[in-house]
């Protein structure tokens, strides 16, 4: 008898499950079963928060379990690899916290991984999969704003603690692998494109020393895309696309609420508006479970994802190449195929 749902498992009790465990548990054709911790009074004290079954009190013996089918990971940066191979390893799905790995070649492993397992992948950008950001797509590829030329952007948030694994290099913390990949993935995601060189200024916490702030340029071959980030600046965050008629700007493009509509603001539609300004509204969803749900899917499936392994590998291209970039302070040319 064919599978109707997929059983999940959480490996790890970080603090974006608070965001992500109920509303994937609620998510068509998805089920939440328990939550795993290498403390087991945390595995328990999570379960229950969460209204889960079970608590498991080691990874291992939540990948144990024959009746998960897909493991989410919200474990830090510098071990989502390990865990997402040993993950496949063991038959199960993986839905893993961005970013995949610390660079292009751990996403590589992670293709052959996937490759050798027949288990999927994928990486957790959530907004890749809201409404508001397919809408932003269709607007542009319907031609709302023109010749698309411009991407311009920033995400910002301040946080000095240096207990945060954000704020730990050693544990893959720091400005562009936490935010910075956001406008990147979103200017791929928009234009269809893979940016051919990247040049970046980053400047370092002389305490943590992981990056705090960086400005980034893409050249997409036709289209500029700019966006600055930093972990610690006043919380900010916006998308803007400009075209040869007019722009739309996305309002809270990455932390959507799940409670109330998200808004574009679309100014100099074609068809004699000039530069009339006009909100269009996309109704309320939570992104972690629509993200959950499309992953679901894919699998029950067996058909492609909405954000390919691949797609993932690309963007740690990019990212590499903004780190490289800010060493040399010289454009850097990106991977591509």
């Amino acid at each position: 008898m064919a599978k109707d749902e997929i059983v999940w498992g959480i490996l790890g009790t970080s603090k974006i499950n608070d965001k992500v465990v109920v509303p994937m548990h609620r998510a068509p054709k998805c089920r939440v079963k328990g939550i795993a911790s290498r403390s087991p009074e945390k595995a328990r004290e999570a379960a229950a928060k969460y209204g889960l079954a079970h608590a498991y009190d080691s990874y291992e013996a939540l990948l144990a379990d024959p009746e998960i089918d897909a493991v989410y990971i919200p474990l830090p940066n510098h071990i989502h690899m390990e865990w997402t191979i040993r993950s496949v390893e063991a038959g199960k799905h993986v839905l893993c916290e961005k970013p995949i790995g610390l660079d292009a070649q751990q996403a590589e492993r992670l293709v052959a991984a996937r490759d050798s397992s027949g288990r999927y992948i994928q990486e957790a950008f959530m907004v890749r999969t809201h409404p508001q950001w397919l809408k932003v797509r269709t607007l542009i590829e319907e031609g709302a704003i023109g010749e698309l030329r411009a991407v311009t952007g920033g995400f910002t948030y301040y946080n000095a603690d240096a207990r945060d694994i954000r704020n730990q290099s050693e544990l893959g913390g720091g400005g562009l692998l936490d935010i910075g990949c956001y406008p990147i993935t979103m200017s791929r995601f928009v234009t269809g494109r893979e940016p051919r060189r990247a040049v970046a200024l980053m400047a370092r916490d002389p305490s943590f020393e992981v990056d705090r702030l960086g400005s980034v340029i893409l050249d997409f071959e036709g289209i500029q895309a700019s966006f600055f980030y930093s972990t610690q600046i006043h919380a900010y965050q916006r998308m803007q696309f400009h075209g040869t008629k007019g722009r739309v700007e996305v309002e809270i493009p990455f932390n959507a609420p799940n409670d109330r509509p998200t808004r574009l603001l679309v100014s100099g539609q074609p068809g004699g508006r000039g530069d009339a300004e006009h909100w269009v509204e996309v109704p309320a969803c939570d992104q972690y479970g629509v993200a959950a749900a499309v992953f679901a899917q894919a699998i029950l499936n067996g058909t492609g994802q909405a954000i390919p392994l691949e797609d993932a590998r690309a963007n740690m291209r990019v990212i590499d190449a903004v780190f490289r970039s800010a060493d040399s302070g010289a454009w850097e040319n990106i991977e591509q195929g």
